[in-house]
């Protein structure tokens, strides 16, 4: 069955080209690999050992000769190099994490001084309590506990929030990402007009499917599903803004998604890995007015060092130790507790790297975001006034400093097919030019200059006028 399903994804996923698309493509491809030989190289000699998903990514049999990772070599600032000596102006920022660009200074300093003192991994962290406390003051959390990961942080989320309410269920919403565990790689599909939830993935548990429930983000239906099961729902974990679609910022249904959750006892869990610290110094949450239950943060405040932080009413963080208790008194753990562990949570590394860059924030205030905010809405302005005086049916959207295409008004069918047959296209022709950027969206870092931003733009341009020629964009 499964082989039958890839063979249909196959051939779906050909292009039927003309020879003057194939000539050009053949072209483009030649000085592709001319310009990236060791990437190419180095996915070839190593492919036989290293399973790695993003050595096939986007694979389709017309642009197989293409289809590798460009290696990294070097970082700094807003740029990337590659092994090949390539320049890039980088719009991944490590997929969200460096707010701050590449190796700045201050997490430098921080990360080689700490290396001195070793690497000790087992007695109590020096800086776990300082960290938490600077945590718990940027984002009014009352308690914060740390992991290893953006997965391993909703994983506990999710067992706080069981634990303490009894129930089961959880409610999620379609075009959400929440980390790589069974209990979210799950969606919504309705056959014979009938929304089943089923796996997204092969190999993820069927058991899980009875306690999940996959619900459009922002439509008022949800709320009232949400009402429906709020006896059997221990949580709603929200991504406030969705990487793929920005411009999706529904702050009145939150409001009121906040109000059903805080009346029915579900506890409200708020997705902040790529919102945390960026959009505003508390998150989303401040940037919508609405506080959260518990929350799960990662990447900006890790500072590039690996990190996944839980943080939370105490109602449910207490569910970790017990809750408050003294020495000198009777006093002594009263809750019941689930269990949270990690050989690497509180890293060394990591809990330097995180005191520098809430340290950082909490001295820069608000202004930071303010700034990179304003900055990215003028960038995202300007390439959509190209778009729309070129004719290029793309639109792209922000939220501060996130961003992504998006289908728009009456042409949504046309950039439908654009985005989705040569979206990949796009993409390469921009990293030929020297914009790291793959699909998923970008991300601005205060690193980016205004002649990084002029140069993605130029870049832009001349990308589309190529890709017109070639055939490939009306």
């Amino acid at each position: 069955m499964q082989t039958q399903e890839l063979k249909k994804q196959q051939q779906s996923d050909q292009l039927s080209l003309n020879n003057h698309q194939q000539q050009y493509l053949n072209d483009f491809i030649t000085r592709y690999n001319q310009k990236t030989p060791k990437s190419k190289q180095q996915s070839q000699t190593y492919r036989h050992v290293l399973a790695d998903v993003r050595g096939s990514s986007g694979f389709r049999s017309p642009i197989k000769e293409i289809v590798y990772p460009i290696v990294g070599k070097y970082a700094s600032g807003a740029r990337m190099w590659d092994i090949d000596g390539n320049e890039y102006v980088d719009l991944m920022m490590g997929f969200g994490v460096n707010l701050f660009g590449y190796n700045p200074e201050f997490i430098k300093e921080a990360i080689s001084e700490r290396l001195d003192q070793g690497i000790h991994i087992g007695p109590q962290s020096d800086l776990a309590g300082e960290v938490a406390e600077l945590f718990s003051q940027l984002t009014g959390m009352e308690r914060v506990t740390f992991s290893n990961t953006g997965t391993e942080a909703v994983i506990t989320a999710l067992r706080l929030a069981r634990a303490t309410t009894g129930r089961y269920k959880i409610a999620m919403f379609s075009g959400s990402y929440h980390g790589h565990s069974d209990a979210t790689l799950v969606k919504a599909k309705i056959q014979d007009e009938i929304t089943k939830i089923v796996p997204m993935f092969p190999g993820v548990s069927t058991s899980i499917l009875a306690d999940v429930l996959v619900l459009n983000y922002g439509d008022p239906q949800s709320l009232e599903i949400i009402k429906q099961h709020q006896q059997e729902l221990a949580a709603v974990i929200v991504e406030p803004v969705q990487n793929s679609r920005p411009d999706i910022q529904p702050k009145e249904f939150l409001h009121q998604l906040r109000k059903l959750t805080e009346d029915a006892g579900i506890a409200l869990i708020f997705d902040e890995m790529l919102t945390g610290f960026r959009l505003h110094p508390g998150g989303a949450q401040a940037w919508f007015g609405v506080q959260a239950d518990i929350a799960t943060y990662g990447k900006i405040v890790g500072g590039g060092m690996p990190i996944g932080v839980i943080a939370g009413k105490a109602k449910y963080m207490d569910r970790i130790d017990g809750g408050m208790w003294n020495f000198g008194d009777d006093s002594s753990p009263q809750i019941p507790t689930t269990f949270f562990a990690g050989t690497y949570c509180k890293h060394p590394l990591s809990m330097v790297a995180a005191r520098a860059v809430l340290q950082y924030l909490k001295i820069q205030g608000s202004a930071l975001q303010e700034k990179l905010n304003q900055r990215s809405s003028e960038f995202i302005q300007e390439i959509n006034s190209y778009f729309q005086e070129d004719g290029v049916p793309i639109k792209m959207a922000n939220c501060g400093s996130i961003f992504n295409a998006i289908p728009f008004g009456n042409s949504a069918n046309t950039t439908k097919s654009v985005i989705s047959e040569n979206k990949d296209l796009i993409y390469y022709h921009l990293i030929y030019k020297g914009v790291f950027l793959r699909p998923g969206g970008g991300l601005l870092s205060t690193a980016h200059t205004d002649e990084d931003l002029d140069f993605v733009i130029q870049a832009i341009k001349e990308s589309v006028k190529e890709l017109r020629g070639g055939g490939f964009l009306p």
